[in-house]
């Protein structure tokens, strides 16, 4: 089903009216629909039938604890990046034990809570990690699960700031270093070999460079074999591509024709990542227009202003993302003219959208669509500004899974109790 269409002349999310929503909660809010989720699920779900494989939802493209708590009903695991993204998965009643910990930067900190918790796999991606992960699994006397991760060199043919398969790239090792480091680990009591993975990029469009990353783990999975170290998983890491604007729908029927083509007779699980491919799509921020500066001739820009900002969604200012933006209630008689849709911070580079078409009035509510992923969690307080609501929409309930930060919620981490008596007193 389309999470969000039109009816009566108003945007709904499932069936449910976004003007609801915005009358109710405010703005800017993000909004998500959790029939989007459930559906992409499933779709990566039938593509894998037949298949010893798992999925594992990437934490990083939104870690909303509601949202964890309905992949991990689902049947989940998740991959982490950080010992906050481990800490949320099990507040929302995710297993540790089906947890992978990638990221090229573990502390010693996270390494230890990561143990203690018993998770799945450790990603490693260094030979100082390696190291580290030894020592503190010997300190702490508890076996640490481990899989490399190899960087293929493979070219996800996507944005240069996630692309993370090609060897100018931090991520991974070499497959040759990749071979000395699985007999190095071999030969370490506390460290259990599990597996092997790789992840070359997100918004990948093609199956092709999917292909070679794993035919690249499976000629190092036989490899390894002939040295006696037999692997349980190979980790094939996310990537698939979603729809912003005309970009070709990432064909996952396809990709599980592929897979079984190229596991098919070989008993060893799959591991999948997948976290834009979810959730992007769920998701729309709305927001409301502030002012219009209209420009008195056409060769300049007429500006819409709008309460979202760079700080509530980074994409279009960090990566040039485009995202279609939506009015939620057209009204009748307003002329369309070419807006860009900009934020009230004092960035040039704080816009939305640029040079879109739609029929403006002051105080308009619009969608900004394609938001489910990357957008809430790379939020700040840039400007002082409190972070969005956000809300999760099943059917015709919706409600509030977060709720609207304060300036006071971000003054209270700063301010000793001398200056939090000052705030709340009242003035003479």
């Amino acid at each position: 089903m389309r999470a969000f269409t039109a009816r009566d002349g108003v945007l709904h999310v499932e069936d449910v009216p976004l003007t609801s929503i915005a009358d109710s909660v405010g703005t800017p809010t993000y909004v998500y629909s959790s029939a989007h989720l459930r559906d992409q699920y499933d779709r990566l779900t039938q593509a894998l039938s037949g298949l010893d494989a798992q999925i594992c939802y990437a934490v990083k493209a939104n870690s909303n604890l509601s949202v964890l708590r309905l992949f991990h009903d689902l049947g989940a695991g998740f991959d982490i990046v950080s010992g906050g993204e481990l800490q949320r998965v099990v507040s929302a009643g995710g297993d540790p034990g089906r947890v992978l910990f990638s990221g090229v930067g573990k502390s010693v900190a996270e390494i230890d809570l990561a143990l203690k918790l018993e998770i799945g796999c450790f990603n490693v991606e260094s030979a100082s990690e390696l190291e580290r992960l030894s020592e503190r699994a010997l300190l702490l006397q508890r076996p640490a699960p481990i899989s490399i991760r190899v960087n293929p060199n493979v070219d996800a043919q996507t944005h240069p700031y996630i692309s993370t398969g090609l060897k100018e790239n931090k991520f991974g090792v070499p497959p040759r270093q990749a071979l000395e480091l699985y007999r190095w680990a071999n030969d370490r009591e506390h460290l259990s070999i599990v597996g092997i993975d790789c992840h070359i990029g997100s918004q990948i469009a093609e199956i092709e460079p999917l292909r070679q990353s794993l035919t690249s783990l499976l000629e190092l999975t036989d490899q390894l074999a002939d040295d006696g170290i037999r692997l349980r998983h190979i980790d094939l890491g996310g990537g698939m591509g979603v729809t912003y604007h005309d970009e070709t729908e990432f064909d996952v029927a396809a990709y599980g024709n592929m897979l079984h083509e190229l596991l098919d007779g070989r008993d060893i699980k799959l591991i999948l990542e997948p976290g834009r491919y979810l959730v992007a799509n769920s998701g729309t921020l709305l927001t409301r227009v502030e002012y219009l500066k209209p420009q008195p001739t056409p060769e300049h820009r007429n500006f819409a202003v709008v309460d979202a900002a760079m700080n509530d969604l980074l994409r279009p200012a960090l990566y040039q993302a485009w995202h279609d933006v939506c009015v939620v209630s057209p009204q009748d008689g307003v002329l369309a003219a070419r807006w860009d849709i900009v934020g009230p911070i004092c960035e040039t580079g704080d816009f939305i959208a640029h040079d879109r078409e739609l029929a403006l009035t002051e105080q308009q509510l619009l969608a900004i669509m394609s938001a489910g992923a990357y957008g809430m969690v790379q939020s700040s307080n840039y400007n002082t500004r409190p972070r969005p609501a956000e809300v999760l929409v099943d059917g015709s309930q919706f409600r509030v899974v977060r709720r609207r930060e304060t300036t006071r919620d971000q003054l209270s981490l700063e301010l000793d109790s001398e200056l939090r008596a000052d705030l709340v007193r009242p003035a003479p």
